[in-house]
């Protein structure tokens, strides 16, 4: 309204003339005439087209905790901006900057006439020190169209165009401005949105980023600093400007507040004797700047803000979630667990060093939450270059929870859990037999080595130890290949390829998503873990086992709370029954014998992975290894009711490298020790047994 107001001849000539009246009136009239002539002239002109000032947030910080909601992993936004309450701000920056700037604040309506009236005489007459006669109010009203992001890119230019226009714009804002509000009220808006230089937007980055210190700390010199550098922040800036300026506009706002006698002479001489003490620092900004001697951390924060971009709650389009993130003033307490972190680093570090170019990418989550605890692998989440150009040590890539290009990686026998599940839900009890012989031939048709008689034929990898009449139990336990794509044979593909799916097994490989779609019922060995995946996704998958069937989707925070301290609901686990607690005991049951632990009905008789249970000891665990042809990958995903973790060996960059070899017990150690190390203190919680009817079946 007030752009078509100014706009056009009319406008121009309204305004012409309250300015043209003021000259006139500076000759023929009285002070006090005058002031009354202009004032009347002006009001005049307000009242023909009245406007509010639109308003919106300012942009604002957003911090992101780890679990204890004070550890600080990093921070998010655009412009270093937190707005504080007044009462968080020191008295003398309260007065330095009226001062400074306003010295009649508190007496005048939002418009100067005196300063206006004095401005325009001075400019008119040519006057080498031009005038503006701009109040705060008027100030607060510039930043906040030069900010709004809802005006033109024009509007917000001619914020700061210096015209009559302009002027009169911001005159008719600040009378009604200073209606609406108190002038306290317009100072802490003021504080909080006025540039102070160095990329400090508001009073409480500005006493960080100069002093180290909250604005509630400022000492008087410190204050008057900060309040006469708002003028011309980049040029008189005193950390990297000009520091002869910025002491001599101190002094300035030093004199002018002694006049005002909100300090006293002795004060304000004192306060220009203080040598100038700068102590800069620096926020930290996106994942790349977590704390140094953290940065493994950087790839649990790149998962959240991957997370953060899929949430409606954040915004309509990825790109209004990214802004959300960088402007919404948010607190983000993460589910990271420092201690688990490091216990999952220094594991990974125990298999494979910074220097390897194999990996072993780690998750930890929470059954019944999805909450993430820990993701780590043996590299610095770091975008310095890498020598030879390698992708190692320093990598941004997302080897622990994929996506951005990593499609993950293949975790070989892992994946008869999904067929085990589908089995058991499909009514095969735990104590289904087969006798499983070192080759099956299957109904799928293949050629090659693999094959027999032109069918696919999978084999045993040890089948003086695997061979022989087998059950899920101890099929399980010593991961028999033929047994499982029997098994997968009698139910058909297609269901084991849902469950995987149901419990949040992700298809990221383009050749993966096209075989468990409509060519999953022909996917026969899908069952021994040919699908790439991730160790979250593992982990995560598994974790349903702890939580009797119900399957959470992951989660990286634990709250979170807007700019006004209100909850997020995004930040509540989202939680579905994945299969019955039968279903999902019964199959905890048979994971219990890879890891050289005892099924509730005594089934279990040998594992893969005897060592986890003696980590874990006194402490109930299921679980699962896997390794693939060539033992390409090595694998291994434990679970316990209180957290489950996943761990692979890869090549990330060759998937044709030979990256377990060798490294198979390694492995399953790694995320053992991980979970003792994450549960120690806590009770034991023991896995509830299957009933019987699940465990033996009607027969």
């Amino acid at each position: 309204m007030f752009d078509r107001f100014l706009s056009g001849k009319a406008s121009r000539l309204a305004v012409s003339g309250i300015l043209a009246g003021a000259a006139l009136a500076v000759f023929a009239f009285p002070a006090a005439g005058l002031y009354g002539l202009v004032l009347n002239r002006v009001t005049n002109f307000y009242n023909t087209a009245p406007d509010a000032l639109n308003i919106p947030q300012n942009p604002q910080i957003t911090t992101v905790y780890a679990n204890d909601g004070k550890t600080l992993i990093t921070k998010f936004y655009d412009e270093r901006r937190h707005d504080v309450a007044l009462n968080q701000i020191s008295p003398y920056m309260q007065e330095a900057i009226v001062a400074s700037e306003d010295a009649r604040f508190y007496k005048h309506g939002g418009v100067d006439m005196r300063s206006v009236i004095r401005a325009f005489v001075s400019n008119g007459r040519g006057s080498n020190a031009q005038q503006g006669a701009s109040t705060l109010t008027m100030q607060y009203v510039r930043n906040v169209l030069k900010e709004d992001p809802n005006l033109s890119p024009q509007r917000r230019v001619d914020a700061t165009a210096n015209n009559a226009g302009r002027k009169i714009t911001e005159m008719r804002y600040a009378t009604a401005l200073d209606k609406k509000y108190s002038k306290k009220e317009i100072l802490r808006r003021y504080l909080n949105i006025a540039y102070f230089g160095n990329g400090a937007y508001g009073i409480d980055a500005a006493s960080r980023s100069y002093f180290s210190k909250t604005p509630g700390q400022l000492t008087l010199a410190e204050a008057a600093l900060l309040a006469g550098i708002v003028q011309s922040p980049d040029v008189d800036n005193p950390a990297f400007g000009d520091r002869a300026a910025a002491l001599s506009r101190r002094s300035y706002v030093l004199d002018s507040m002694a006049r005002m006698k909100v300090v006293t002479p002795a004060q304000a001489a004192k306060a220009k004797n203080e040598p100038l003490h700068i102590k800069t620092s620096i926020e930290p900004n996106n994942c790349s700047a977590v704390p140094d001697q953290h940065n493994d951390w950087g790839f649990f924060c790149d998962y959240l803000t991957q997370w953060w971009t899929n949430q409606p709650a954040f915004g309509q389009t990825e790109q209004d979630r990214k802004d959300a993130l960088k402007e919404g003033g948010y607190t983000i307490v993460t589910s990271l667990d420092p201690k688990t972190q490091a216990a999952a680093l220094s594991q990974s570090l125990g298999v494979y060093g910074y220097g390897s170019p194999m990996a072993l990418p780690l998750a930890v989550v929470q059954p019944g939450t999805g909450r993430i605890a820990a993701m780590a692998v043996n590299r610095h989440y770091s975008l310095e270059e890498n020598p030879g150009k390698v992708g190692y040590p320093n990598s941004t890539a997302q080897l622990i929870g994929g996506n951005g290009g990593i499609q993950g990686y293949p975790a070989g026998s892992t994946f008869k859990m999904f067929t085990m599940l589908a089995a058991l839900e499909d009514g095969k009890p735990l104590s289904t037999q087969f006798n499983s012989p070192a080759k099956l031939q299957t109904k799928w048709y293949a050629n090659g080595s693999a094959s027999c008689n032109g069918y696919w034929c999978p084999g045993n990898d040890n089948p003086s130890w695997m061979d022989g009449p087998r059950t899920m139990w101890n099929g399980f336990g010593r991961s028999v290949n033929t047994y499982f794509v029997w098994l997968e044979q009698q139910i058909g593909p297609e269901k084991a390829v849902a469950m995987a799916q149901r419990l949040g097994i992700t298809f990221r490989a383009p050749a993966d998503a096209d075989l468990a779609g409509v060519k999953a019922i022909n996917w026969g060995a899908f069952t021994l873990g040919v699908a790439d995946t991730t160790p979250l996704d593992l982990a995560n998958a598994y974790a349903t086992l702890g939580a009797d069937g119900r399957y959470c989707d992951p989660l990286p925070v634990l709250s979170i709370k807007d700019a006004h301290g209100r909850e997020v609901s995004a930040a509540n686990p989202n939680c579905r029954t994945a299969v019955s607690p039968d279903i999902a005991r019964a199959a905890a049951d048979a994971g219990r014998c890879p890891v050289g632990e005892q099924s509730a009905f005594g089934m279990c008789d040998g594992g893969t992975a005897p060592e986890v249970g003696s980590i874990l000891a006194g402490r109930p665990i299921a679980g699962k290894t896997g390794s693939t042809e060539n033992n390409a990958t090595e694998t291994f995903v434990g679970v316990t009711p209180q957290l489950a973790a996943a761990a692979i060996a890869a090549d990330p960059d060759n998937p044709s490298d030979l990256a377990g070899e060798g490294v198979s017990s390694s492995v399953n150690s790694a995320v053992a020790n991980t979970l003792a190390t994450a549960l120690k203190g806590q009770p034991v919680v023991n896995f509830q047994a299957p009933s019987a009817a699940i465990a033996g079946g009607s027969g």
